[in-house]
């Protein structure tokens, strides 16, 4: 079992929001409405952990120790809202989230093949890790840039315990593990293909709900993602090719072949899915 080590592991780096969060250095006048507001919205989105993790225990209920290490993910992603909240409550109470606007965005999602929301969850803490570094650049106030700091580090800890039940999958399932991450993998390493953020919060996860069936669809401000990354953060091209370098390093490791790009990648992929058969892998959330 992983979840006894990776408890250990990570309980030894987890920050204090009492201690560890220097609040008493706030300047409010490195602070503009602009920024505060995203702050807002970035606090919604990181609500939720609650229905991912929900989604998790559902689909995963063979698997009694990643579900146990879901009690550590499910509580560190939490904590992430509530360190936003509580930074919005001191400094800016007038756009702390409602109850009501953060219990918009729990909701079902459609099961889906856990091999590939694992991997989907995997590339999310990966580009996660870069959105926060670089929201941390763009921020100007002391506070929230150490906070942002903060949490991109916690995304790359929680990417890299996504990365060992990973390994252990291949273990389990061979062929059928590598063929759902680099199915995955290609999806999530080609952002600039697509018009939307490739993340786990803007995926269409249940049909029933379309077009309010995404975890940004459901906040005050569905846009305000897009506007975040391409003019306020400015996560650009190559912001973006660091994400990609990441997942096929990533991916060169798992698979013990080198991927040098995503059209490898999607060769490589393509080879499993020979292998597999016409059977192939359930199909992801478009």
């Amino acid at each position: 079992m992983l979840y006894p080590e990776l408890f250990k592991q990570l309980e030894s780096v987890r920050w204090d929001m009492d201690k560890d969060i220097p609040w008493d250095q706030f300047d409010a006048s490195k602070l503009s409405d602009e920024q505060a507001q995203t702050i807002k919205m970035n606090a919604i989105t990181e609500w939720a952990a609650l229905p991912a993790t929900e989604m998790f225990l559902r689909d995963n209920r063979d698997d009694s120790d990643f579900s146990a290490f879901m009690s550590i993910w499910f509580f560190e992603e939490q904590k992430h809202s509530l360190v936003l909240m509580e930074y919005l409550r001191r400094f800016r109470p007038d756009l702390a989230p409602t109850e009501q606007e953060l219990h918009e965005i729990r909701f079902e999602f459609d099961p889906a093949p856990a091999l590939e929301t694992l991997m989907l969850h995997f590339c999310g803490e990966i580009r996660l890790n870069h959105w926060y570094r670089r929201a941390s650049e763009w921020h100007t106030e002391p506070v929230i840039k150490h906070i942002y700091t903060t949490l991109s580090q916690d995304e790359a800890r929680h990417g890299g315990a996504y990365l060992r039940y990973m390994k252990r999958a291949i273990n389990n399932f061979g062929v059928e593990a590598k063929a759902a991450f680099a199915k995955v993998g290609v999806l999530m390493a080609s952002a600039r293909r697509t018009a939307q953020a490739l993340h786990p919060t803007n995926l269409h996860v249940n049909k029933a709900l379309f077009p309010r069936d995404t975890i940004q669809s459901r906040l005050p401000n569905p846009e305000w993602l897009e506007e975040w990354l391409d003019k306020q953060i400015n996560f650009d091209a190559v912001w973006e090719s660091k994400v990609v370098e990441r997942i096929l390093h990533n991916m060169s490791l798992l698979m013990d072949r080198s991927f040098k790009s995503v059209q490898e990648l999607n060769r490589y992929r393509k080879e499993l899915q020979g292998s597999l058969g016409s059977a192939g892998g359930g199909a992801l959330p478009a």
